[in-house]
């Protein structure tokens, strides 16, 4: 029931009271008429009673529904101060003045305002001056619009401490009943998008820069070139999208290059070097070239990005002004400038390394007389044929220079420790150069002949200077002009009698060998219980004046001259020959023969050949011959040794390593080459009893033999106390005094028929 209806009955319930007041008073009714009417009271109040209940609930439910309704809508507006207030961006409404009358709290700290103080303010005041007339334009034309229009634009804005930065104002024009505006502003700050904008365009201009970039995946496939990446290597987009940068790769570099690069790529998370590459039509170039990983905030690589530069002319300028600066213009030789520099390398290397160098000054003889005669042009022809001469006679590493005139001057590197061996080396090449360039020339149309004279000073470390050496060999070369020309001369008194006697010795040398002076010497081999097992066939010269010469003193000379190729085809024809007379022998035909082969001579191409020759000739049983190699000869060049011993071993023939334990001892080696026998160094085996570290290396050596399925022998056995040494170890073939000296055939077959 509502509150009109309500009124009408209480208006209702005063009538009848008035009415039977005033019949009660004027007429004074019956009481039967006065009881009707009390009656119809009674009845009007219950009736009116009823519905006053009825209207009171009613009421009741409005005024709760009324409540729920006040708190719904304070909810909502809780709801809404939150949701404008709290924000991530920031609200303004502006009346038609342009003055701020409500703002929430992300624009209060935007722009530094305090809201506690009154916010009545122009929010032109926000603006900055350069932006202010755009701002004007804006609010003047939106205060004309309708209701609902909308203008979104970037001004640069301002706080109230006068810093600026970059805003994104979205501004609508509000309902003109809006009591607080007209104008309703959102602002963000884009500072930081207009920031990544301006990288980004500093980026694009940096990626179309002169240097060629490409950009690859994880997997360094490429995604992205630039064009100066197709101007310097030809590739456009649409070759080299979807392929990997080795597309490029001129094979110059070796994969050990590029695996340290891409260490350091890497680990390190980029690399700088100077590479050759290979443009599409094929030309090959110098590049400096710098890769970079990218990776993302949590360390997993997104990109690598490369960069380029075409280097080439670069180089080949840095490389005309060296050739300048350092070499000989008419020879194109080292000139006296870069020959200090490497002679100040050489004193340092030598003095770490201990290895001797030497230094060769050499002198036309005569040249003055040519230029003199045939004119400047003739001497810079011949000059240029001697410099191809000498380049000619000299191991690559060493330096031949033109230091003036007729002048060179030659430096040899990293020759023997031993300054009698160095000093061999040394003249061995001088004399060489002597020939040489005593040879004739064809200058044009011209012949002719001439000599020179070679000065020479070994050195080593610092124990003279630059100057002290280039004065010292100059002396040195004077003497050889002195002596006679088309000579050379050390400038050590003491070398150069060591260099006479080692010219004689070579001489009587290769007269020895052309006059049969040379003889084959055997050495018992034996076994635990005293049998004879073979025999090592060992060299001696017996020179008709000084007698027995031992191998020492004449192995290393027949090495270095080249004689030692004839002898040791000399001993391996005597061994084959050998063995075919022990082979119908009774006695002898069990035995096997040992033959020591140098490095020269097991290096020659034909080796293999020529040793399959011998054993068909004479017929031989490969089993019974036995080649010496030292560790030095097999690990002068592993790969051709393991091919030689291999196909010798399908044979059968044995080999052993000589002088084991002196050298490498390497096991790597041991386990991949057919060795049948270790022979342990005599050096070792003397030292049996004397030096306690020796006997260890010996049991350790026998230890090793034994599991790699080897035999050993051990080498200068000259006492009981050291056979028992051995045989207790484990060691149960001997060779040395206490069996047998070395002696020719006829003694060594006597003793075995003594045995």
């Amino acid at each position: 029931m509502n509150v009109k209806a309500l009124n009408h009955y209480q208006s209702r319930l005063k009538k009848l009271r008035s009415e039977a007041e005033s019949s009660l008073d004027a007429n004074q009714a019956d009481s039967a008429a006065l009881k009707k009417i009390n009656q119809q009271k009674i009845n009007a109040s219950d009736l009116l009673l009823c519905e006053l209940q009825v209207h009171q609930v009613e009421l009741e439910m409005q005024n709760k529904q009324l409540i729920q309704a006040n708190l719904t809508e304070e909810i909502l507006r809780n709801r809404y101060t939150d949701l404008y207030d709290f924000a991530p961006i920031a609200y303004f409404t502006i009346n038609p003045d342009g003055i701020t009358t409500e703002l929430n709290l992300k624009a209060s700290s935007m722009f530094g305002i305090d809201r506690n103080n009154p916010i009545q303010r122009r929010f032109a005041r926000f603006i900055a001056d350069q932006d202010k007339d755009r701002w004007h334009q804006i609010f003047m034309r939106l205060k004309k619009q309708a209701t609902g229009s909308e203008i979104s634009v970037c001004l640069i804005l301002k706080r109230t401490d006068d810093s600026s930065f970059y805003g994104q104002l979205n501004c609508r024009r509000a309902k003109d009943e809006d009591s607080l505006g007209i104008l309703h502003v959102t602002v963000a700050d884009i500072s930081e998008i207009k920031k990544a904008e301006a990288d980004l365009r500093i980026a694009a201009t940096a990626f179309e820069s002169q240097e060629g970039i490409f950009i690859t995946d994880p997997n360094t496939v490429i995604l992205k070139i630039n064009r100066s990446f197709t101007r310097i290597t030809g590739y456009t987009e649409e070759d080299i999208v979807g392929k990997t940068p080795r597309i490029l790769h001129s094979d110059v570099q070796d994969t050990s290059f590029y695996k340290h690069m891409w260490n350091s790529i890497n680990t390190k998370g980029s690399w700088q070097g100077e590479i050759f590459n290979k443009r599409k039509n094929g030309d090959t170039y110098f590049e400096l070239l710098s890769i970079t990983a990218i990776y993302d905030k949590n360390n997993v690589l997104q990109n690598y990005v490369g960069s380029l530069i075409d280097i080439s002319s670069q180089k080949a300028a840095a490389e005309q002004i060296e050739k300048l600066a350092f070499y000989d213009q008419l020879t194109g030789m080292p000139n006296r400038r870069l020959l200090l520099d490497r002679l100040k390398h050489a004193l340092a290397s030598s003095s770490r390394s201990g290895k001797n160098c030497a230094l060769m000054f050499i002198d036309v003889d005569n040249f003055k007389s040519l230029n003199d005669t045939q004119g400047h042009d003739m001497g810079d022809l011949l000059l240029k044929k001697m410099a191809e001469r000498l380049t000619n006679c000299v191991r690559e590493g060493d330096t031949v220079s033109r230091i003036g005139g007729d002048e060179f001057v030659v430096m040899l590197e990293n020759l023997s420790n031993n300054l009698e061996l160095a000093t061999n080396q040394t003249q061995t090449i001088a004399e060489k150069m002597l020939a040489v360039l005593s040879e004739h020339y064809l200058l044009a149309s011209h012949e002719f002949r001439c000599t020179s004279s070679i000065g020479i000073i070994l050195f080593s470390g610092h124990n003279a200077s630059v100057d002290d050496l280039l004065k010292r060999v100059d002396i040195a070369m004077y003497q050889a002009k002195h002596s006679g020309r088309n000579r050379l001369c050390f400038f050590d008194k003491i070398m150069q009698s060591r260099l006479e006697t080692r010219v004689k010795l070579e001489q009587d040398l290769r007269l020895g060998m052309s006059q049969n002076q040379f003889l084959p010497y055997y050495q018992k081999q034996v076994s635990h219980d005293g049998s004879t097992i073979g025999a090592e066939l060992l060299i001696r010269w017996l020179h008709p004046q000084d007698g027995i010469i031992a191998p020492m003193q004449f192995i290393p000379l027949a090495e270095e001259s080249g004689m030692i190729l004839q002898m040791g085809q000399y001993m391996l024809e005597i061994a084959c020959k050998q063995l075919e007379i022990w082979k119908n022998s009774p006695v002898n035909k069990s035995l096997s023969i040992a033959v020591n082969v140098s490095s020269r001579q097991f290096y020659q191409p034909d080796f293999v050949n020529t040793l399959v020759a011998l054993i068909n000739k004479y017929a031989i049983n490969p089993n019974k011959l036995d080649l010496e190699l030292t560790e030095t000869v097999v690990l002068d060049n592993i790969d051709d040794a393991m091919t030689k011993m291999r196909a010798l071993n399908q044979l059968g023939i044995k080999f052993s390593i000589d002088d084991f334990g002196t050298g490498y001892s390497s096991l790597a080696y041991l386990t991949q080459l057919p060795l049948s026998f270790l022979k342990i160094d005599q050096s070792f085996v003397r030292n049996i009893g004397v030096k306690a570290h020796d006997g260890v290396i010996i049991q350790t050596i026998l230890a090793m033999a034994k599991s790699l399925g080897m035999t050993v022998i051990a080498e200068g056995v000259e006492t009981e106390a050291q056979r028992d040494f051995l045989a207790i170890n484990g060691c149960k073939l001997y060779q040395g005094f206490l069996f047998g000296k070395p002696v020719p055939l006829i003694e060594f077959e006597q003793s075995l028929l003594a045995n």
